[in-house]
C-alpha cells in the first residue's frame, strides 16, 4: 500500500541553507540524506508548485541521488534541476505499484519533463444492456456503469458502426431505447428490412430472443467458428424438415458473418485473438505511435497517439512511458505487440498482469505475421506523423506570429478565449475555448452558469468578474491544473479592466497575458482593435495570416458560448414544475397533466384533488402539495 511522504516525517522539507532556501541539486542532495532505499515514486516542482517531474525508482535512494551529479545529465534534465525548489515522495509495497502509481500521476498531473500521452480519448464499446428483458446492443462512450456486456475497445466511432451494422444484419438485434421498445405496437422500419427481430411486438419470443443475444457475444468473444458450424447444421436441419424460411433466415446470417470476416482478412490475424499491436515512428524531433486494436480475431480499428518528449529520449523509453500511461484506464489484452525491445518489459508485465488478472506478454516480434503487422502499424505511424507536422508548421508560425504581436517570451503553448452569452440576461453562460499548438483542444472547453444574483440581468462586466474569479481562484489552487500563456477576452477597454482588476485581487495578473479584442466601427471583422495592459491600444493590418487566426478564436469561443446557452434555453423550455418533485416520473407526470390539464392548475390543486389521481397516493399528494405550497 502506498505510503505519502507527508505521514513520514524522515521526509519532510530540508531547511534553509545559509543562502535562503535550497534549491537544485544541493535540495536534492539534502533530500537523499533522509531517503530510504525501498520502492516508490517521487515528484519535483517549481517554485510555484507547479509539478516538473514525476519518477519511479526500484531503490528511491539510488535513483534521486542520480540527479545530484548535474554534470552527467543533458541540458533538458539540467535546466529541470535547477528549477527544482521541492520534492514529494511516496513510498509503495513494490516496484510494480510504483510503476503502476506513476503512471496514474502522469496522466493527472501533466509534468512538463515527463513523457505524456497528450491525446488520451476515451474509446468508444459495444454494449449488450442486460437491465431489459430484450438486451438492446448499442455504441458506448465513458464510465461503464450500466449493468450488462462490454466489448472493445474499439479505435473509432466508424468501427463500432461497422461491427454494430454486421451484428443487426447477422443476429437481427434491436438497438432502440426502451421507451420506444415499449410504446411500439407493430414492428418498426428496421424489421421490414431485416435488420431487427421485432421483440416489441412478440414477433419473437424473448427466449428466442435471448438466444440471438448470445450467439451475438459468441461472435464478439471470437467463438465465429464455432458458431458457423452450429448455424450451418441449424440451417441444414431446418431445410430437411423444409423449414425453408428458417433456413433462409440462417443463411442469411451465415453469410453475413463471412463477410465481417472475409472482408477485411487482410488484417485478421491468425496466430492470436486478442492483443494489441504498436508500432512507433520518429521525425524531426516528434514521434506517432499507431496502435491496432484486435479482439476477437477482428481487427477493431487503429488510432494515432502524439506523445510529448525531449528530442533526446529514445523510441524504446518513449514506447516504455506510453504503454504504462495507456493501459492505465484500459482493458489489457493478453499479447501487447511492439515494434521496439522495451526496456521496462518485465516489470510492465508484472504490473499489468496484476492490473488485469490476466498473464500479459509484452513482445516485439522479430518474423512471421506478428511482424507484418507491425510493419504496418510502423507504416501507418509514419504516414500519420508526415499529415502532423504538415499540419503543425502552419500553425507554428501562427503562434509565432502572436508572440510577436502580444511580446510574449515565446509562443504560447495554450491560449484561452472568453466570451459571455445571454439573452435580457437570462440563461447567462460564461464560456472560454482552449488552442495551442495542436489547434483547438475541445476536451478542454469550459463553461460556466452565471451565479451572481446580485448582478443586473444581463451586466457584461458582472459576468466577466465572476467567470475569472471562479476560473483564475481555482488554477491558484490547484496546482494540477494547466495555466494558459495568453488570455483572449471578448470586449474591449471594459472588459479587460473588470478582467485585470480580479486576477490583480487574487494575484494571479503576472501569471499570464491579458488581451481584449473588440470589434471595429459598425462590427467589422477585419477591423479588430486590440487592448493590453501598459501599451495603447492598436489594430492589425488587414488579411494577414495572424489576424484571421484571432479572428477564428474569437469566433471558436463566440459559438461554443452561444450554442451552451441555447442548449440551456431550450432545456429550461422544455421542462416542467413537477420536474423537480421527487417520486414523480414520467408516468405520473403524464397522469397529472392528463387530469388537470397543466402544471399550473396542478400547483392550485388541494390534496383531496390530487390524491384523486390514478397512481397518487395521500402521501405523494401531500409532497406535491408541500411543494408548490412552502
Amino acid at each position: 500500500m502506498a505510503t505519502p511522504d507527508s505521514h513520514n516525517p524522515d521526509l519532510k522539507a530540508p531547511e534553509n541553507g545559509k543562502n535562503g532556501p535550497l534549491q537544485g541539486n544541493k535540495l536534492i542532495a539534502d533530500y537523499v540524506k533522509r531517503l530510504p532505499s525501498k520502492p516508490g515514486v517521487y515528484r519535483m516542482f517549481d517554485e510555484h508548485g507547479t509539478v516538473l517531474y514525476i519518477g519511479k525508482a526500484k531503490d528511491l535512494k539510488k535513483r534521486v541521488t542520480a540527479y545530484t551529479k548535474y554534470k552527467r545529465h543533458t541540458i533538458r534534465i539540467q535546466r529541470m534541476i535547477r528549477a527544482t525548489r521541492t520534492m514529494e515522495f511516496v513510498i509503495t509495497e513494490s516496484e510494480t505499484e510504483a510503476l503502476l502509481l506513476e503512471a496514474s500521476l502522469i496522466k493527472r498531473l501533466k509534468p512538463r519533463y515527463n513523457i505524456l500521452l497528450r491525446d488520451d480519448k476515451s474509446f468508444p464499446y459495444i454494449l449488450v444492456r442486460k437491465n431489459h428483458p430484450a438486451a438492446q446492443i448499442t455504441k458506448h462512450r465513458g464510465a461503464r456503469k450500466i449493468k450488462g456486456d462490454y466489448f472493445g475497445p474499439f479505435a473509432s466511432a466508424g468501427a463500432v458502426n461497422r461491427t454494430l451494422d454486421t451484428l443487426q444484419r447477422a443476429f437481427l438485434l434491436r438497438n432502440c431505447t426502451d421507451s420506444y421498445y415499449e410504446a411500439r405496437t407493430r414492428p418498426c422500419m428496421l424489421h421490414q428490412i431485416k435488420r431487427c427481430s421485432a421483440p416489441c411486438t412478440g414477433e419473437i419470443t424473448i427466449l428466442e430472443y435471448g438466444e440471438l443475444i448470445k450467439d451475438a457475444e459468441d461472435f464478439l468473444r471470437g467463438k465465429s467458428d464455432v458458431l458457423r458450424t452450429r448455424l450451418t447444421a441449424q440451417m441444414q436441419a431446418a431445410s430437411k424438415e423444409t423449414n425453408f424460411e428458417k433456413a433462409a433466415e440462417l443463411r442469411d446470417r451465415l453469410k453475413a458473418l463471412t463477410y465481417v470476416s472475409g472482408s477485411s482478412g487482410a488484417v485478421n490475424p491468425t496466430t492470436f485473438t486478442d492483443g494489441d499491436v504498436i508500432g512507433l515512428y520518429s521525425g524531426g524531433g516528434q514521434t506517432c505511435i499507431q496502435v491496432f486494436f484486435f479482439r476477437a480475431g477482428q481487427n477493431w480499428g487503429n488510432h494515432s497517439f502524439f506523445p510529448r518528449h525531449g528530442k533526446d529520449e529514445s523510441a524504446a523509453v518513449i514506447l516504455d512511458a506510453f504503454i504504462a500511461q495507456f493501459y492505465n484506464n484500459k482493458p489489457i489484452p493478453k499479447f501487447i505487440f511492439t515494434s521496439e525491445d522495451v526496456p521496462s518489459r518485465d516489470l510492465l508485465e508484472r504490473a499489468l498482469s496484476e492490473r488485469s488478472g490476466i498473464s500479459v506478454s509484452v513482445i516485439a516480434p522479430k518474423r512471421g505475421e506478428k511482424k507484418t503487422l507491425i510493419d504496418r502499424a510502423v507504416r501507418n505511424a509514419e504516414e500519420a506523423l508526415a499529415r502532423k507536422q504538415a499540419e503543425t508548421a502552419s500553425q507554428a508560425r501562427l503562434l509565432k506570429g502572436i508572440k510577436d504581436i502580444f511580446d510574449l517570451d515565446a509562443p504560447p503553448e495554450r491560449i484561452e478565449v472568453y466570451d459571455n452569452s445571454h439573452i435580457q440576461g437570462t440563461n447567462a453562460i460564461g464560456a472560454f475555448i482552449v488552442a495551442g499548438p495542436d489547434g483547438f483542444q475541445r476536451r478542454d472547453y469550459r463553461t460556466f452558469n452565471i451565479k451572481d444574483v446580485d448582478a443586473v440581468p444581463g451586466d457584461d462586466y458582472a459576468m466577466m468578474r465572476e467567470v475569472f474569479r471562479r476560473r483564475f481562484s481555482r488554477l491558484m489552487k490547484d496546482d494540477t491544473l494547466v495555466w494558459p500563456d495568453l488570455v483572449l477576452i471578448d470586449g474591449g477597454k471594459g472588459q479587460l479592466s473588470v478582467v485585470t482588476d480580479v486576477m490583480q485581487e487574487i494575484g494571479a495578473l503576472d501569471r499570464t497575458t491579458l488581451v481584449g479584442i473588440a470589434k471595429g466601427p459598425d462590427r467589422n471583422a477585419g477591423r479588430e482593435t486590440f487592448y493590453m495592459n501598459g501599451r495603447a491600444d492598436f489594430t492589425l493590418p488587414p488579411r494577414t495570416p495572424v489576424l484571421y487566426y484571432l479572428q477564428r478564436l474569437r469566433d471558436e469561443a463566440h459559438r461554443f458560448a452561444i450554442g451552451t446557452h441555447r442548449a440551456r434555453r431550450k432545456k429550461q423550455m422544455k421542462s416542467s414544475p413537477l420536474d423537480g418533485i421527487g417520486g414523480i416520473g414520467p408516468s405520473r407526470k403524464r397522469a397529472l397533466l392528463a387530469h388537470f390539464g397543466s402544471a399550473k392548475e396542478v400547483k392550485s390543486a388541494s390534496v383531496t384533488e390530487l390524491s384523486n389521481v390514478e397512481g397518487v397516493s395521500e402521501t405523494l399528494a401531500q409532497t406535491i402539495y408541500e411543494y408548490f405550497h412552502e
